[in-house]
């Protein structure tokens, strides 16, 4: 693969994204926020959406600033080297996109709202242990010029405290996305902090009343409608990625620099050099996978499926290899919860598994290949 590198803008916006996030939300937050049992920052948002975050792949006339997935995928990098937790990749990238592929006025005024930072939104569509949109079940049953939904979603990321819900259901005319509140009569969440401290939840929705124009886009047309926002949504999760092994490595690559073992820095070792080395390899090639992914969907969204897979599969695999490597190579500290990585080690964890595992995107890109 070629060397892919930011361009001067990108290289401006994780300068300035680094500042933000090493100022205000360092590894040390979210273990603060851990510790007090907390899964979301309110005012880090909103500070966030004040700098433009939460509107960047909201159109300008929506009061976004529209600067692309490669972008987001820039400032979710810069996200994922301090753990930073906050709605950015349901709301900001998901739902958004989702929305703009409505373009009707009910979305726009949802989209404005995003920009604002007043709106969070939880994406309801994982029904089983697997990601597998394609395979949704949970009914949206016609009532009169509306639905009525019944069943379950499970691992609802920032589905806990959102204010509104995307949900994939099945509805006479096919898969069918709805834009609803979260706290609409027949709603049940269950808050499931995570391992990682990120919130997540499992939603029951019991005879839960939908009006027609609750349908996001037209009714049967949810996988046209959500298709290329969960794409966004893998791609700056990819990035994600990239910035938590990039955190990983570099803590990592310090601790060697530090740590003398027989009088000498371990970092003279020629088989943790040899490691180091691999690790680095691994960064830079998945880097160049993740700013492809970005520009391709900027560029030709609909040819952006293999690209999106593949960095979210190499992305996957280049974290956990990071935070292994970093507990490997930190030796019995690394095993402690007073060293920060071992919250690298379960945000991996996490996000391997969240809008598609490795063996689901080698699958994605094994298909359009003719496997």
């Amino acid at each position: 693969m070629q060397k892919l590198v930011k361009t001067e803008d990108e290289t401006m916006l994780a300068e300035a994204a680094r500042g933000f996030l090493d100022a205000k939300a360092p590894v040390q937050h979210l273990r603060a926020m851990r510790d007090a049992g907390r899964t979301h920052d309110p005012e880090l948002w909103a500070e966030m959406a004040d700098m433009g975050w939460a509107g960047i792949l909201v159109p300008e006339a929506q009061g976004g600033v529209d600067m692309g997935h490669a972008a987001a995928g820039v400032l979710a990098c810069e996200m994922g080297k301090t753990l930073a937790a906050s709605p950015f990749l349901s709301t900001a990238v998901i739902a958004a996109t989702a929305l703009r592929q409505a373009a009707d006025d009910r979305a726009n005024d949802a989209l404005e709202r995003i920009a604002q930072g007043a709106l969070t939104y939880g994406i309801a569509v994982q029904e089983g242990r697997k990601f597998d949109p394609e395979t949704v079940k949970m009914p949206a049953t016609g009532d009169g010029n509306g639905f009525r939904l019944n069943g379950g979603k499970t691992f609802v990321v920032d589905g806990a405290l959102s204010d509104r819900l995307l949900v994939l259901a099945q509805a006479g005319q096919g898969l069918t996305v709805f834009d609803i509140p979260a706290d609409r009569d027949g709603i049940t969440r269950t808050a499931q902090a995570m391992v990682d401290s990120r919130d997540a939840a499992r939603v029951e929705f019991d005879d839960v009343v939908l009006s027609g124009d609750e349908v996001v886009g037209a009714a049967g047309q949810g996988l046209d409608i959500l298709i290329p926002a969960l794409r966004a949504g893998q791609a700056a999760l990819a990035a994600e990625q990239l910035g938590l092994a990039t955190g990983a490595v570099d803590m990592t690559v310090g601790y060697l620099r530090e740590r003398k073992q027989f009088g000498m820095l371990i970092g003279s070792f020629q088989a943790l050099q040899h490691r180091a080395a691999k690790l680095w390899c691994e960064i830079e090639v998945t880097s160049s996978a993740v700013l492809n992914a970005g520009r391709m969907l900027d560029a030709n969204p609909d040819a952006a499926e293999v690209a999106v897979s593949l960095a979210k599969a190499r992305a996957t695999d280049t974290a956990v290899l990071a935070v292994q490597e970093g507990v490997q190579m930190h030796g019995g500290i690394g095993m402690t919860d007073e060293y920060d990585m071992g919250l690298y080690m379960k945000r991996a964890g996490v996000s391997a598994e969240w809008l598609g595992d490795y063996g689901y995107h080698a699958q994605v890109i094994a298909r359009a290949k003719g496997f």
